[in-house]
């Protein structure tokens, strides 16, 4: 049965794909941003958007990670969002989160992210939350935000990232089953020691910088325990590797 599904961020990395997997379903998917001229901010074409859809999943972005912003954004963009989808009778929210968001609270973002997901739980409207863990796509910026001079400094932890295409393949399935009212965790097939997944990253780039394991380094400001950054034994597995990822004719061999 074919419904409308109003994914907002759809024209980011996630969303663009989400929209693009739940078409080829044969589903009405449309994107919302403001480029499209829905704003969750302000409140501005949500209304016009969400006439007539069965689900609404919420992939969108703080475009600041600094503590008020974030706070912001993630309160009133999901707190605009889920009153206009009481209105509109929206009967599934389906929201993008973080894998260890409540290992990660001392990351001021990751607090904005536990209040979205308070806001959403406590809506009465049907919800999935997925969590996800770091995406194969941010590893470039890992890496430069850790880095020192010449080289990255990185705890020693594991980490299990997962390609951003394997993410919206798990919140496409989630947006057209019935809401879970909780949340599923998705991975990358591979845990990885983060040392070692920063130098294949920047041996794929032909990177100079040297990676260093340092007890004392920390995951934009948060300290990590060892297996903060990696899913529980439940998690829906993403099938993309990274060295798959970072060189598609691997794919193919």
């Amino acid at each position: 049965m074919s419904m409308k599904i109003v994914v907002i961020g759809g024209t980011g990395l996630i969303g663009s794909k989400v929209i693009e997997k739940l078409r080829a379903q044969g589903h009405e998917a449309v994107a919302a941003a403001p480029n499209t001229g829905v704003n969750t901010l302000t409140g501005e074409g949500l209304a016009d958007v969400l006439k007539n859809a069965s689900v609404t999943v919420d992939v969108s972005n703080s475009p600041s990670f600094e503590e008020k912003a974030s706070m912001e954004f993630f309160r009133t963009s999901t707190g605009n969002l889920l009153a206009y989808e009481a209105k509109a009778g929206v009967r599934h929210h389906v929201a993008l989160s973080v894998v260890g968001v409540d290992r990660l609270q001392e990351t001021p973002y990751m607090r904005a992210k536990i209040e979205q997901e308070k806001l959403i739980k406590e809506s009465g409207i049907p919800y999935s939350i997925v969590h996800a863990t770091q995406f194969f796509e941010f590893w470039k910026g890992i890496a430069d935000e850790a880095t020192h001079g010449n080289q990255v400094r990185v705890p020693p932890v594991f980490i299990q990232p997962i390609a951003a295409d394997d993410v919206a393949a798990a919140v496409a399935k989630v947006a057209v089953g019935t809401p879970l009212n909780g949340m599923m965790e998705v991975a990358g097939p591979q845990r990885f020691h983060f040392d070692e997944f920063i130098r294949q990253g920047l041996r794929a780039s032909n990177d100079p910088r040297e990676v260093v394991v340092d007890s004392n380094a920390r995951y934009f400001g948060a300290k990590l325990g060892e297996t903060t950054l990696v899913a529980s034994g439940e998690a829906r597995i993403g099938a993309i590797r990274f060295d798959e990822w970072l060189n598609p004719a691997m794919a193919h061999r």
